[in-house]
């Protein structure tokens, strides 16, 4: 008689469900340090399972001291790539990212720069090559929100650095990579579902992400003759520092309630998207926009 195998898989962490989330109901002052928030996302990928898929890479991940940038940096470590974080404001979230990877035994490079200046752009990929020996991946994920209860009330200055640092940013980034990638080599940048059924708090921020979503598909034409896929994850609503920094406190209690999985998403259950997009797995994959969100569907499905 045949007997069983034991799995050494380890257990899947307990999502909060909706409901559960206004017990931990919380507002901070924003830029918001994951490390305060008393609901801690999930993000440093305890259960996963590597398979080596990013070995000799290189990749650079902005907005990467929290939330869904830190999951990523410490998903392509655990693939067996080095890993370049760059943040603008949160040095305590940055070294926890950074110890997290080099837990991984690759090397993390972290970098305090602003994406909003071109030229910081540029310095970015300049010190990545010089450090760590070339750059593989960019992922362009750093982003800015303020919700607003009446479009009206924007003020001219949220409206210029939302789209300062969720589009500008992105096209300084993949200016400054595009002169250094190779056949193979990718960018992914991170949209979300707000930037294709709208969001009425956060008017100017969906409108960045609807350009990201064109940017993506613009360069994927572009680059496709050399082989350089360039791909958005567009997430649902994930529980990460932006939240309790941006969103009002009745969005807070229920946040991800309107989803098919009645949950808000965690930071690690994004990262293995942006793996697949990164490797070799997703080879045959260009101008995608791979929805992560729970089951919050776009009126196009």
């Amino acid at each position: 008689m045949a007997t069983k195998k034991s799995s050494s898989a380890p257990t899947p962490p307990k999502r909060p469900m909706a409901d559960e989330m206004k017990q931990h109901a919380q507002k901070l002052p924003y830029p918001a340090k994951q490390a305060d928030m008393k609901l801690q996302p999930q993000s440093d990928l305890a259960a996963y399972r590597a398979a080596g898929k990013l070995e000799g890479k290189v990749a650079l991940i902005t907005g990467a001291d929290s939330g869904i940038g830190r999951a990523v940096a410490v998903a392509f470590a655990k693939e067996g790539a080095d890993v370049a974080i760059l943040f603008n404001e949160n040095q305590e979230d940055a070294a926890e990212t950074k110890r997290l990877v080099e837990q991984e035994d690759r090397k993390c490079q972290v970098l305090q720069l602003d994406v909003r200046d071109r030229e910081q752009a540029f310095q970015a990929v300049r010190l990545v090559r010089q450090e760590l020996g070339g750059l593989n991946i960019l992922v362009n994920n750093a982003a800015f929100q303020a919700s607003q209860e009446k479009f009206e009330d924007i003020p001219e200055a949220q409206i210029r650095r939302t789209f300062d640092t969720n589009i500008l940013g992105y096209m300084w980034m993949a200016q400054a990579v595009i002169p250094h990638l190779q056949s193979g080599d990718c960018i992914i940048n991170t949209g979300s579902i707000v930037g294709i059924v709208g969001i009425p708090i956060l008017i100017d921020y969906a409108c960045t992400k609807a350009s990201i979503h064109a940017l993506t598909k613009s360069l994927a034409l572009y680059l496709g003759e050399k082989n350089i896929r360039v791909n958005a994850v567009v997430p649902g609503p994930v529980w990460t520092p932006n939240i309790v920094g941006t969103m009002p406190m009745d969005e807070i209690e229920k946040f991800g309630h309107e989803v098919a999985l009645k949950r808000p998403g965690q930071p690690e259950e994004l990262a293995p998207a942006y793996v697949l997009l990164a490797s070799q797995d997703g080879s045959f994959m260009t101008g995608a926009l791979v929805h992560v969100t729970g089951g919050k569907l776009s009126s196009d499905e």
